[in-house]
């Protein structure tokens, strides 16, 4: 038996034993795929288990995540942080080698994996990166981003929707350093894949511009390598290398059906694979000798050494760019950014301007992106409507990726998965725009980008009934809800530009996890603040109006509604009532702030309270209490002109105010 097979059938036992051990899981994957990857780890993969983290290793996305002890497998030999016991606790409480693979949690994992076709959208991210990052740094012969993109995926990745999305824009946007490996099985859960997925899909790779390697014996080393070396013979387009292999490869009664794909193989069938491959090692157990082989810890380090004489050499010859590029990896701010950002809440104070937020938001970008280069935008063909456009924008194409906006089209799933794998692969912050109500068609990838603490930005406009005639079908209602029930994530709505650029602000300065801006398409009157309130925007939620000695009652309210509820409230306090207004332009960050803040804002004692948002109301009663009040909106919209519409639902002064009064008599 050849050390090649040897190597791989490494890989397949340590999957079924874990998989065994754990009563659960997927062997299927990892067994098909076992001679692939050891093609690709042994003889390709630039990488450094001694220092997972080095900027240039390629990147590798196992896409069909389910199939995660294929890369767990692959992590341990190679010479991870990944020792014997945690194959044996596979997805056991508290172990670093969970169920699908995590980001964060386990070292060598680039992105976390199982909502098929996510990860390979999250690829393309990591690809367009590249390719941006060295049209800004690279100079001749002193390249310094020069990496590969490797993707796993299976048939479930190549069925859903957003591998469409964003494989079409991989193409047009030529990332020739991305290459992708189809597991073409021809099985899913539910059997033979015949029966619901006839799709030619090397004809669909090639009409997207991608160059296609068809009919590669998945399960022959020679084939394996020989597609691998044309395709990354050709930086002018990804690849897509079609891989005909059998599921549960080896196992001599249940290989090449659903049988392996989700289960346990079972101790006889275990039993009888390792004697179909000639492998009588117990356990968990790899000899010393394929230990060896796999070990690439000496290769990495030498690799990476090689790069760092480049990178010295760089820093020396161009001391600026290296200096901007090792800012940008590490993820710091420019000196100069708290200062601008500074500047730009107490311009929006100063100027009081009335604005939509969706154009506050702009206003934003043309003051604070001029100074972070590794702010790069985009929209899902809104650019005009979400205002993510600033100045200085520059479309990123094939022939120009020095570019800083990215033009997604009409692919809202797929544009939030690649800003994901642009802030995965570090040196970019990026910020995706489309309307609040078509979050439902991104909504995934932006709970992923929370469940990896990544710091995408989500710019959401057209945030409620206010939009007006488009009707039901373009007024979000439960949307904003569902942002803040997504753990980990931040949620502006901001009622001004005063908010606007504090919400910003907090954006870029959040490391550890993405932020929604939600933004009006009508213009907002600017609020009146001291400078107590100014400083306290940034806190989450504040006293915008208040009144003497401990309030009666308090109104609470956000984004578009905040002008309407101080109407009520300066009319209510004319009438003699202590009534208070407090904005919460982040319910997230407000909550985060220490009981006494909270308590200042909020007092505990007070229990006549109002919420007012034009949106699903549950969400408010953890804050006014079961005898508090919310002025919101649990049906659809209508079509209508959106002053019509607020009126029509409740969310004007004159309600407010007798809303108030009724619980100021109880």
């Amino acid at each position: 038996m050849s050390n090649r097979r040897d190597r791989a059938n490494a890989i397949r036992f340590l999957s079924m034993d874990a998989v065994q051990a754990a009563n659960s899981g997927h062997p299927g994957a990892p067994m098909g795929m076992a001679d692939i990857a050891e093609v690709l780890w042994h003889d390709y993969l630039q990488h450094n288990p001694t220092n997972p983290r080095w900027w240039n290793r390629d990147r590798f996305v196992l896409s069909n995540g389910h199939g995660s002890m294929l890369l767990y497998s692959l992590l341990h030999l190679s010479g991870y942080d990944l020792g014997v016991d945690e194959l044996r606790n596979f997805r056991q409480m508290g172990s670093k080698t969970p169920g699908h693979p995590e980001h964060g949690l386990t070292l060598g994992v680039e992105t976390t994996t199982g909502p098929l076709g996510q990860g390979l959208a999250n690829a393309v991210g990591l690809a367009l990166a590249e390719k941006m990052l060295a049209a800004r740094f690279n100079r001749k012969n002193h390249e310094i981003v020069d990496h590969f993109t490797y993707v796993f995926a299976g048939d479930g990745c190549l069925m859903e929707g957003i591998s469409h999305e964003a494989c079409s824009l991989a193409g047009t946007w030529r990332l020739g350093k991305l290459i992708v490996f189809y597991d073409d099985n021809q099985i899913s859960i539910d059997g033979d894949v015949s029966g619901w997925f006839t799709d030619k899909t090397a004809k669909r790779f090639e009409a997207y511009g991608w160059q296609v390697i068809p009919k590669v014996d998945g399960h022959d080393a020679g084939a394996v390598r020989a597609a691998i070396e044309t395709a990354r013979a050709d930086t002018d387009r990804p690849t897509l290398i079609c891989c005909r292999t059998v599921i549960g490869f080896g196992a001599p009664n249940l290989q090449g059906t659903a049988d392996t794909h989700g289960a346990p193989l079972g101790d006889e069938e275990i039993a009888a694979t390792r004697k179909a491959l000639g492998w009588s090692h117990a356990p968990f157990e790899i000899p010393q000798a394929l230990r060896d082989q796999w070990d690439a810890r000496q290769a990495g380090e030498a690799a990476e050494a090689k790069w760092q004489e480049i990178w010295q050499s760089y820093r020396s010859e161009f001391p600026e760019l290296g200096a901007e590029f090792e800012r940008r990896m590490r993820g710091d701010l420019p000196a100069a950014f708290t200062e601008t950002a500074a500047r730009l809440l107490q311009d929006a104070h100063q100027q009081g301007a009335k604005l939509a937020t969706r154009k506050s938001s702009q206003n934003c970008l043309e003051a604070l992106a001029p100074g972070l280069p590794e702010l790069i935008g985009g929209s899902a063909d809104l650019s005009g409507s979400n205002n993510t456009k600033w100045k200085g924008s520059t479309t990123f194409d094939a022939d120009h990726a020095d570019g800083n906006y990215l033009h997604y089209g009409v692919r809202e799933f797929g544009m939030a998965a690649i800003a994901n794998g642009l802030a995965l692969h570090g040196g970019f912050i990026p910020y995706a725009g489309t309307f609040l109500v078509f979050m439902d068609y991104a909504r995934n990838a932006v709970r992923m980008a929370a469940l990896m603490h990544q710091q995408s930005i989500f710019v959401f406009s057209h945030d409620s009934i206010g939009l007006g005639e488009d009707g039901p079908t373009h007024q979000p209602i439960e949307q904003l809800t569902t942002l803040r029930v997504t753990p980990n994530m931040h949620t502006w709505r901001p009622c001004d530009s005063v908010e606007t650029a504090a919400a910003w602000t907090a954006a870029i300065t959040r490391r550890n996890g993405p932020t929604a801006l939600i933004l009006s398409r009508q213009n907002l009157p600017c609020m009146t603040r001291d400078a107590a309130q100014l400083d306290a925007v940034q806190r989450g939620g504040y006293v915008l109006i208040d009144c003497a000695g401990t309030p009666d009652a308090i109104i609470l309210a956000t984004g578009s509604e905040v002008d309407i509820a101080q109407q009520a409230t300066r009319e209510l306090q004319a009438a003699g009532a202590a009534v208070r207004l407090v904005s919460l332009p982040c319910v997230e960050v407000f909550l985060a702030q220490d009981a006494a803040y909270r308590e200042a804002v909020l007092p505990a004692r007070v229990r006549r309270r109002l919420a007012v948002e034009a949106g699903h109301p549950d969400i408010w009663f953890k804050l006014v209490g079961l005898d508090g009040r919310v002025q919101g909106i649990d049906r659809f919209g209508e079509s209508a002109p959106g002053p019509t519409l607020m009126k029509h639902f409740g969310f004007i002064a004159e309600n407010l105010v007798a809303t108030v009064r009724e619980m100021l008599k109880s």
